[in-house]
């Protein structure tokens, strides 16, 4: 289901260049004038992209269902732009759709009529700007689409104070310090940190579209290493076969689907490097 779909507000294309400023809110009453006031994002109509979308094209996320009954589904969907040489805008959502068909049932035993579509239960949608090379938040956005209680959406303006935030170290700490529990909604703040690792993802084709391949970086472990890769994980430690290399000089090792994609192209991955 694509992102605003089936909803009479569906949500805007990624933002215009960040010199059409900031992220706007417009507040709201809902499409049936019941429920609570909350955010809308807006921003000016971005070029109409032709064509198959940059996310096409790759394999499906989950193997084919096992003949099981059906309980529960929950997306994370968490996308980055470029919006400018020093700004990314990262847009995420997070879905919970429950199967329609258990719901049908009882409607029609009790003689109503039904279509058995599966039931929405939650939508939210969450917008950052995120600075470069930094990684500082300078911008932030809350929506809720579908929401199971009427003061849900109250929340939403709570997470203005993701802005001034920092995602290269201590995000998913700060973000359970500050939204945890009471203080914030669970699956907005669950989404949060599925964002983190993608605004981290994101700044290596930042790095490769700038002429300078300005980031983040470490000159302790060779040139242009990323210093928020660090002890990230296993792989990564500080004391491990990795970054020691990178420490004493090594090149930037290749990840292997690059080296795949390069030897797909029939080309010797030892010859391009995609990660440089």
């Amino acid at each position: 289901m694509a992102l605003g779909a089936g909803h009479a507000r569906p949500f805007p294309e990624p933002l215009a260049p960040a010199d059409s400023g900031p992220l706007s809110v417009v507040w709201h009453a809902g499409g049936d004038g019941r429920q609570p006031a909350q955010p809308e994002l807006t921003g000016p109509p971005p070029p109409r992209v032709t064509g198959p979308t940059p996310w096409e094209g790759h394999p499906a996320l989950l193997p084919p269902d096992p003949d099981l009954e059906p309980l529960h589904q929950r997306d994370y969907v968490v996308r980055a732009w470029k919006r400018s040489d020093d700004s990314m805008l990262i847009r995420g959502a997070v879905m919970d759709i429950k199967p329609g068909q258990p719901f049908t049932e009882r409607i029609i035993a009790a003689g109503g009529d039904d279509d058995g579509r599966p039931l929405l239960v939650h939508h939210m949608v969450v917008d950052l700007v995120v600075r470069y090379p930094d990684l500082t938040i300078t911008d932030a956005a809350v929506v809720f689409e579908a929401f199971p209680n009427a003061g849900c959406p109250g929340i939403t303006t709570h997470y203005r104070e993701l802005i001034g935030l920092s995602i290269a170290r201590g995000f998913t700490h700060q973000v359970r310090e500050r939204f945890g529990g009471p203080r914030g909604c669970t699956h907005t703040t669950a989404l949060l940190q599925a964002m983190g690792p993608v605004a981290v993802q994101a700044v290596f084709g930042m790095r490769g579209s700038l002429p300078t391949g300005d980031g983040p970086v470490d000159r302790s472990a060779g040139p242009d290493q990323p210093s928020f890769m660090r002890d990230t994980c296993h792989v990564w430690a500080a004391d491990g076969e990795r970054w020691q290399a990178l420490a004493m000089g090594a090149s930037h090792p290749q990840p292997l689907p690059m080296q795949q994609r390069v030897r797909d192209s029939g080309l010797d991955p030892a010859r391009l490097n995609l990660a440089e």
